[in-house]
C-alpha cells in the first residue's frame, strides 16, 4: 500500500469496518476480465480467522465462475463522506475499506440454516426468524479469508 499512514493492519480494527459494511463485493476470475458482484454477507470469527457467508440462487454466472476457480478477492467499504477544502479549492472522499483474498467453499445442505442465521445476524441485532422454505433452492457459500488489509481516509489531510 502506497499510503502507509492510511493502512489498517490490526485485525480488530478491520473487523469493526466489516461490521459497519452492508455490502461485500466479490471479484471472480472470468478469463480476460474480472467479474465483480455486490452481495449481502454475514461474518464469523473463529480462532482469529474470518469467514464470510453469502447466498444466492442455485444457478447463475457467479456460481459457474466459482466452480471453475474458487480463489477470489473481496472488497467492502463504508463511512463515505465528502471532504471539501475551500481554501485550496479541492475535495476528496473519506472512507474505510477492507480488501482481501480467500477461497470459497459451498456450504452443505445440512449446514445451510446455521450459515443463513450467521448472515442474518449481520443485519439484525437479534436472531431473525426467517422463512426456511426457500433453503432448498438457495446456494450458500463461505469465503475463508486468507489475508486482508484495511484502509481509512478521514477528515485529516
Amino acid at each position: 500500500m502506497r499510503r502507509k499512514d492510511r493502512e489498517i493492519t490490526d485485525f480488530d480494527e478491520m473487523m469493526e469496518i466489516v461490521k459497519k459494511c452492508d455490502t461485500c463485493r466479490l471479484a471472480l476470475n472470468d478469463g480476460e476480465y474480472p467479474y465483480i458482484v455486490p452481495l449481502n454477507f454475514g461474518h464469523e470469527v473463529k480462532d482469529g480467522k474470518l469467514t464470510l457467508y453469502f447466498h444466492c440462487a442455485n444457478e447463475g454466472k457467479k456460481l459457474d465462475l466459482i466452480r471453475k476457480n474458487n480463489k477470489v478477492t473481496f472488497e467492502m467499504d463504508c463511512d463515505h463522506n465528502f471532504i471539501l477544502y475551500e481554501e485550496r479549492m479541492s475535495c476528496t472522499m473519506g472512507y474505510e475499506s477492507v480488501i482481501g483474498h480467500g477461497t470459497i467453499e459451498f456450504v452443505a445442505e445440512e449446514d445451510k440454516f446455521e450459515a443463513l442465521k450467521i448472515l442474518m445476524r449481520h443485519y439484525h441485532a437479534e436472531d431473525f426468524v426467517f422463512n426456511t422454505k426457500p433453503i432448498p433452492v438457495t446456494t450458500v457459500f463461505k469465503l475463508e479469508v486468507e489475508d486482508m488489509t484495511g484502509k481509512r481516509r478521514n477528515n485529516i489531510h
